[in-house]
């Protein structure tokens, strides 16, 4: 059985959950291994703030670049058919032939750095004509009085009915924007991309 995708805890534990969120979409919950779940958890939100408390900055990206690393060599050790791949820089784009829109076209997900106020991770699980889905686990209710201005615009919809895959629509040309309004991945400076796929064991 397919588990629900889960939301964060915390301000600060995005980068965590949209990995956990990658295992659940791909896996069936008999498959996860605890393992994953503890390493997970324990490398991640690896950064201190400016007045020197840990956890409080979140996700680096060497700790994703990491994660990638730990989850292929997990892959190699324990037979499990799992296979990352972390991009950054001038190769995180949305551009039709590039390798993160290939991915989502095969299948895979890829948990991705973009901004919501600050900058945050969301997992990318699809693709439809010029639109991503995606899940965001910094849980929103649309009908809040007090839901920010910014998710009110035709580039971001609302998802309600796809627990397990999906609760944002975003156009594709906001996500490859170079700006930090909501759900832009900004300048290629600071783009992550954390490509997670099943794979076939030998």
């Amino acid at each position: 059985m397919k588990n629900l995708l889960n939301y964060q805890s915390s301000e600060y534990d995005c980068g965590p959950i949209c990995l956990l969120n990658g295992i659940r979409y791909l896996f069936e919950r008999e498959e996860i291994y605890p393992d994953i779940i503890k390493f997970i958890m324990l490398y991640c939100m690896d950064t201190y703030n400016e007045a020197g408390e840990l956890c409080k900055h979140g996700t680096s990206a060497a700790a994703m670049n990491y994660m990638a690393s730990w989850m292929n060599h997990f892959s190699e050790v324990r037979q499990f058919p799992i296979h990352c791949e972390f991009f950054s820089g001038e190769s995180v784009s949305l551009t039709p032939q590039c390798r993160i829109t290939d991915a989502l076209k095969q299948g895979s997900i890829v948990v991705l750095r973009v901004f919501l106020e600050v900058a945050h991770y969301v997992l990318l699980t699809g693709i439809e004509n010029d639109r991503i889905l995606l899940f965001d686990p910094y849980y929103e209710e649309i009908d809040d009085p007090d839901l920010d201005k910014e998710y009110m615009c035709e580039e971001i919809s609302f998802i309600t009915d796809q627990p397990k895959k999906a609760n944002r629509s975003v156009s594709i040309e906001r996500l490859n924007g170079t700006g930090t309004d909501y759900y832009e991945m900004g300048e290629s400076a600071c783009r992550e991309a954390l490509i997670m796929s099943r794979r076939r064991m030998k």
